[in-house]
């Protein structure tokens, strides 16, 4: 199977299912001399891993990282990071029901289709239990940006089905199970999620993901844009179904006047266009929004068919998540590590030494969400 290497500079190839033994990563092309250990990777496995809360999938892993190869001495050595997650709580049993049939919403008749062959326990390579992998090698990408750029990412919970998400403050985001940066919303959260998992059914959710402090210049145009990249990698992420890079399709409705980032010695007046222009970076934050479908492993029996092409009904019985989007933000964040690193390292090989006379400006005048 092809399509497991993700990155050009700083690349990082994923293996594993989501019921074998274990899931993990090579992460290649990390600079040498960067301090790292368990911990650094492991807080932000935390943050993703499953039966959390009532709201999210009941499996229990404790998703605890081991670093096989690639630091010595607590620091990076420039050799291949090996990275390893025991899979602890698989329940295989769970679908011994869908060996001849395919759920709809999810990859299991397209997976037969292509390879002759499918693993059917939890959707095996399909799972969204490999995002952990990803997690992890994000871990190291967004410490280094930080180290070395002063790059800070951030992401929350924006919308949760129909209910749209306020900002407030980053502070909050980390204190509440929904990611969510208002906490006097939680509890109509919490109400909503309840009433639909005992309904059997889902929802899909919004993800708003910012990195600040990114310097002018990363990405290239064409083929290779910032943008471009930062959108295949969300899409990359199971359930994804839109990316927006800063307004979005809000840009639809504006007028040119209103859409175009006026600048000014103080910095840009406003960021509708995310912090991108013509694929490079702007120096303002980089903000990226995603949409996920509803979890497609429902208790409600929907018509499908199976191997022989004969109409059946599937319900599917297990553990899974009422809305996916829920634990997707720790996710999202990784993969706007993975691309601003792998960028990163791209302009500093070619562009390092490139100066011009024209003064860097300010990220922006207004926030990033004007």
């Amino acid at each position: 199977m092809a399509g497991n290497t993700f990155g050009r500079v700083f690349a990082v190839t994923s293996f594993g299912e989501s019921h074998g033994p274990a899931i993990g990563c090579v992460v290649d092309g990390c600079p040498p001399g960067l301090a790292l250990s368990i911990e650094d990777i492991q807080k932000d496995l935390d943050r993703r891993k499953p039966g959390t809360s009532r709201h999210v999938t009941q499996r229990q892993e404790s998703d605890t990282v081991e670093i096989l190869s690639g630091v010595f001495e607590g620091k990076t050595t420039g050799t291949p990071i090996g990275l390893l997650i025991w899979n602890e709580d698989a329940r295989s049993r769970d679908y011994g029901n869908l060996i001849d049939t395919f759920r709809p919403g999810h990859a299991d008749y397209t997976y037969w289709q292509k390879y002759g062959i499918r693993d059917h326990r939890g959707g095996g390579r399909a799972s969204a239990r490999e995002t952990a992998v990803r997690v992890a090698a994000g871990a190291i990408a967004r410490k280094w940006l930080r180290e070395k750029h002063g790059v800070v990412i951030h992401g929350y919970l924006s919308q949760l089905g129909s209910h749209e998400l306020p900002f407030r403050d980053w502070e909050s985001v980390g204190q509440n199970q929904f990611f969510s940066a208002d906490p006097d919303v939680v509890p109509k959260l919490e109400l909503f999620m309840d009433e639909l998992r005992k309904a059997g059914d889902s929802v899909g959710a919004r993800i708003t993901t910012v990195a600040e402090q990114v310097p002018v210049g990363w990405g290239t145009p064409v083929y290779a844009k910032l943008d471009s990249d930062l959108a295949a990698a969300m899409m990359s992420i199971n359930a994804v179904k839109a990316v927006e890079i800063g307004s979005g399709f809000a840009s639809v409705v504006q007028r040119g006047s209103q859409h175009g980032d006026e600048l000014t010695p103080e910095g840009f007046m406003t960021n509708h266009a995310g912090g991108i222009l013509g694929g490079i970076s702007t120096g303002q934050d980089v903000v990226v929004t995603i949409g996920i479908k509803p979890t497609s492993s429902i208790r409600i029996p929907r018509r499908s068919i199976d191997k022989q092409g004969k109409p059946v009904m599937v319900e599917t019985n297990g553990r899974h998540d009422p809305c996916v989007g829920i634990r997707a933000t720790p996710i999202a964040e990784a993969m706007m590590a993975l691309v601003l690193m792998d960028h990163a390292l791209l302009h500093r090989a070619q562009n390092a030494d490139v100066m011009t006379n024209t003064p860097k400006i300010a990220g922006s005048v207004k926030r990033s969400s004007d």
